[in-house]
């Protein structure tokens, strides 16, 4: 399992292990990494992780969150990337291998346009394809195939096929989710954004949440049907 070592001037405060899809950063407590520092935003940024596979996103904060002394709004975590916030640096560590995301992958957001064009550069309503992690060899593949289908909107009746291992739906710095699919079915988790994804008028929470068929979700405005295929 991948951990983060949280330090300060050179001294390990504690250890975290990323055992949550989703693990939050910030000043505030209702954080899972709560770090009591003016210099720390409230909610200053996520880590998650997909898989072998982990993925910090800064949410907008004020001083902003740097890795390996860089600034960055997204990015792909290797094995000993430091993640610095203020004066504080969380170091990630894996035993795990990779299973082959890139930065590139990650970066791949698609953008629901719900008054976009309805020509064919935009395919099936939007303005760019999956973003996926290809499978790790130990990994079976999912049986079951499924789609989503745009209920609202320009692009209303367009459907998308589920094909890759990870789908990024919604508007960067507004609302983005991910849906994975697994070898026991498919997840929808929250990535960026006040506001949490709506699954049948229900609002969800950090957590990975079990997708069914005929499922009707809501993300930035628009809805979508989630439905299994034969």
């Amino acid at each position: 399992m991948a951990k983060l070592i949280l330090s300060m001037d050179g001294l390990v405060l504690k250890e975290i292990p990323l055992n949550k899809e989703r693990i939050s950063i910030g000043r505030k407590p209702h954080n899972d990494i709560q770090i009591d520092n003016l210099a720390i935003s409230g909610e200053h940024a996520a880590i998650v992780t997909i898989l072998n596979d982990s993925f910090l996103e800064d949410m907008n904060s004020t001083n902003g969150t740097l890795v390996n002394g860089q600034p960055v709004k997204k990015h792909f975590l290797r094995n000993f990337d430091v993640i610095e916030l203020g004066k504080y640096k969380l170091k990630y560590m894996s035993d795990l291998p990779a299973s082959g995301t890139t930065q590139a992958d990650f970066e791949k957001t698609m953008v629901l346009r719900p008054g976009a064009n309805k020509g064919p550069e935009v395919k099936r309503g939007f303005t760019d394809t999956q973003t996926g992690l290809p499978k790790p060899e130990a990994a079976p593949v999912v049986s079951l195939s499924a789609a989503i289908q745009l209920l609202n909107g320009g692009n209303a009746g367009k459907e998308l096929e589920l094909t890759k291992t990870l789908t990024t739906l919604g508007k960067p710095g507004v609302q983005v989710a991910v849906i994975a699919k697994r070898p026991h079915g498919f997840f929808i988790t929250h990535v960026e954004g006040a506001h949490f994804p709506v699954v049948n008028g229900q609002s969800l929470d950090a957590q990975a949440h079990p997708l069914k068929d005929h499922d009707v979700i809501e993300i930035a405005g628009i809805k979508m049907e989630f439905f299994l295929k034969a």
